[in-house]
């Protein structure tokens, strides 16, 4: 087969969610299936890193896709004289945008629906465009890939699609998340809060991921006599004036450390260094840094909502997003209750096994299989 894929979201040192899924996934099936030829779409100058394969040709096509009309006429006009070209057999987009332009059978992987549910979360003509054409990628896929049964659940009812069409790819986890010594643990935590334990927070800094909300929560959790550091691990996304105002207000704002965003190696040390993860978003797919402090072997504080207790398991303690005094009592609750905390953390020892890339893969390959049969 000729296997077209939108290789869009692989961008060398800027992998997002969808990038490391795209990455991951894609790695393992091109190396798994030399007997087909896989054609990688990027819409700028790619890294050799991404060309896995012998049997992978990389296409340079169009401008860079960063807005929603450049989104429109790459996906309308520049992928299906592509497709054409190549003669491809399928379409694979790890990323949910499809082409309603070609005749070529197309496989999207939708990862969740917060637009459909929260648009006011994301800028103007991005929700606009999500919300006018994701319902139209969704009908016009031949098969459907999502990375939570709540995604695929939720795909069903919002785009009334059946749920035969969809296959559920959960995201993995990389070996470079672990856990540390004693020793490596105070060093990180010298490098970071002057020798502080600290919470840990990792994720885009945008609103669906709450973070002003769990600023406000620490401020609660300090005025109670908590005695921990807040880090926080991610790049500012868009909408972030919340944040810098509840930053300002806050009584202990000397003890939040925004680190910005991290190379994997970093990433490991700072999550593993943690005293525990707190996640609490409006509105999650899937939720990879769950899984990744699972293997990092601290205990975890997320939200009641969406996918995360799927994911999360019996590792967490739990509270809505919306509830703060819920978020800071259980900061407390695992401060002072160790017997709790390390209940958590073997919790999570086990919970992350449901988890990898390989397995991700071969679901993905599947979906594949079907679409074509």
């Amino acid at each position: 087969m000729n296997i077209a894929v939108n290789t869009r979201l692989l961008i060398k040192d800027r992998l997002e969610g969808i990038g490391w899924f795209s990455y991951h996934t894609l790695k393992r099936i091109v190396q798994q299936h030399p007997e087909h030829r896989f054609f990688f779409i990027f819409d700028r100058n790619f890294d050799e890193d991404f060309i896995f394969s012998s049997n992978v040709t990389p296409i340079v096509a169009g401008l860079p896709t960063r807005h929603p009309l450049l989104w429109y006429l790459w996906f309308e006009f520049t992928v299906p004289r592509v497709l054409k070209k190549i003669g491809a057999d399928i379409f694979l987009s790890t990323d949910g945008y499809l082409s309603l332009s070609t005749l070529t059978p197309q496989i999207a992987v939708i990862h969740d629906l917060n637009f459909a549910h929260n648009p006011e979360y994301l800028p103007f003509l991005t929700a606009k465009y999500y919300n006018f054409f994701f319902p139209k990628f969704a009908r016009k896929a031949v098969r459907l890939g999502t990375v939570s049964e709540y995604s695929k659940n939720d795909i069903v009812n919002t785009y009334n699609i059946e749920p035969d069409k969809i296959d559920v790819c959960y995201n993995g986890i990389t070996e470079v998340f672990k856990p540390l010594s004693s020793n490596e643990k105070q060093k990180k935590q010298n490098e970071i809060c002057n020798g502080s334990e600290y919470f840990v927070f990792v994720g885009a800094l945008n609103p669906r991921k709450n973070v002003s909300g769990l600023l406000k929560a620490f401020d609660i959790y300090q005025e109670q006599g908590g005695n921990k550091h807040l880090v926080i691990v991610g790049d500012a996304m868009h909408k972030t004036d919340d944040i810098n105002k509840t930053l300002e207000q806050m009584s202990s704002r000397d003890k939040v450390h925004f680190e910005g965003r991290l190379n994997l190696e970093d990433l490991s040390q700072t999550l593993a260094s943690a005293f525990a993860m707190v996640f609490v978003p409006h509105f999650e797919g899937f939720g990879i840094p769950l899984v990744e402090a699972m293997r990092c072997e601290i205990p975890i504080i997320c939200s009641d909502t969406t996918s995360l207790p799927e994911v999360a398991g019996e590792a967490a303690l739990y509270s809505s997003p919306k509830d703060l005094n819920k978020i800071a009592d259980n900061m407390l609750l695992l401060e002072k209750d160790n017997e709790l905390r390390q209940k958590l953390i073997e919790a999570g020892k086990i919970q992350q096994n449901k988890f990898s890339w390989d397995i991700s893969a071969d679901r993905l390959w599947n979906c594949i299989e079907k679409a074509v049969m």
